[in-house]
């Protein structure tokens, strides 16, 4: 999942839940869309807590840079 990004994930799982929303949702393939999706899940909150890191360090870094008033 390298090359993956966030809003293809999101796109992904989106699609996944439609497809499982659907009357005609294949139930052989049920197990497969829901380990896909729980891959994806996992793949978004790393790459969302890693950018509240980020944000928290420039967020941090900028507090230190400026003065207080």
């Amino acid at each position: 999942m390298t090359e993956l990004t966030y809003k293809a994930a999101v796109a992904e799982l989106e699609e996944i839940v439609r497809k499982m929303e659907s009357d005609t949702c294949d139930i052989d393939q049920l197990s497969a869309y829901t380990t896909r999706a729980l891959e994806l899940l996992k793949f978004c909150k790393e790459r969302l807590f890693k950018t509240n890191e980020e944000v928290e360090k420039c967020l941090e870094a900028l507090r230190e840079a400026l003065p207080e008033a």
